[in-house]
């Protein structure tokens, strides 16, 4: 079984421009990010995907693999789609280019999850992790998400679910960490397939897999990291890495 990892990388975020590019202990986030990645001896090949000539160069320049991204892309899946849809490869996994502290443990949990599906029933699959904080909990950029008995994915939302009518029912609420693995197929017709209504009123572009029917298996990790979405998180990150 042939396993890459695709690492989209967009200069533009609408939170935080150019944030992929700024300095994390004397190296950019995006690099941070691709070398984390590659430390994890988990995959055949890493590349760094992009429509950046300045986030092309800076991987590239040190040493690292890169593709420039054709055009313009609704998300970091469409990217990555077109950017494998020529290669020989079974799984692609999906890291975030703003997770510098992307580790092995979390990885691997995600590809057994493929190694174990014998009867081929996983389209893609993804981590959650436990969060109990409210504030954290009813925050519109931590997406949620709930699952099945097999821990199957049921929704993702921006919103609390399950919502508490009943304080004592003691839910357990998990996060979506923004880590995937696709089966190759899964990634292409995702990129063929319209956004819908859903996706794009909760702008989570995993549920475009629920509403056409895949199946996302969930792997739960007490792996927190960092993503770095705001300034805020930059610093964190800083102390963090020190």
């Amino acid at each position: 079984m042939k396993i890459i990892s695709m690492i989209p990388a967009r200069y533009s975020a609408s939170r935080f421009p150019g944030k992929l590019m700024q300095n994390l202990a004397g190296k950019s986030v995006i690099l941070r990010t691709y070398e984390a990645t590659v430390a994890t001896e988990l995959f055949d090949e890493v590349y760094v995907v992009t429509d950046s000539d300045i986030i092309f160069d800076e991987i590239v320049s040190n040493g690292g693999k890169a593709i420039m991204s054709k055009k313009n892309h609704e998300s970091g899946s469409d990217r990555i789609a077109e950017a494998v849809a020529d290669l020989d490869v079974d799984i692609v996994v999906n890291v975030q280019g703003d997770e510098p502290f992307t580790e092995r443990e979390s990885l691997a949990k995600v590809l057994n999850a493929f190694k174990e599906d014998h009867d081929k029933t996983i389209d893609l699959a993804s981590l959650m992790v436990e969060i109990t904080d409210w504030e954290e909990i009813s925050d519109p950029n931590t997406v949620k998400v709930i699952v099945d008995q097999n821990n199957f994915a049921l929704y993702f939302s921006r919103s609390p679910i399950p919502f508490p009518r009943d304080k004592n029912a003691g839910a357990r609420y998990f996060k979506h960490k923004g880590i995937y693995a696709f089966r190759k197929q899964a990634l292409l017709d995702f990129y063929h397939l319209p956004m819908q209504f859903i996706e794009a009123t909760e702008k989570i572009e995993c549920i475009r897999y629920l509403e056409y029917g895949k199946r996302i298996k969930m792997v739960e990790t007490n792996v927190q990291g960092v993503e770095i979405d705001t300034p805020e998180d930059l610093e964190r990150a800083i102390k963090l890495w020190k």
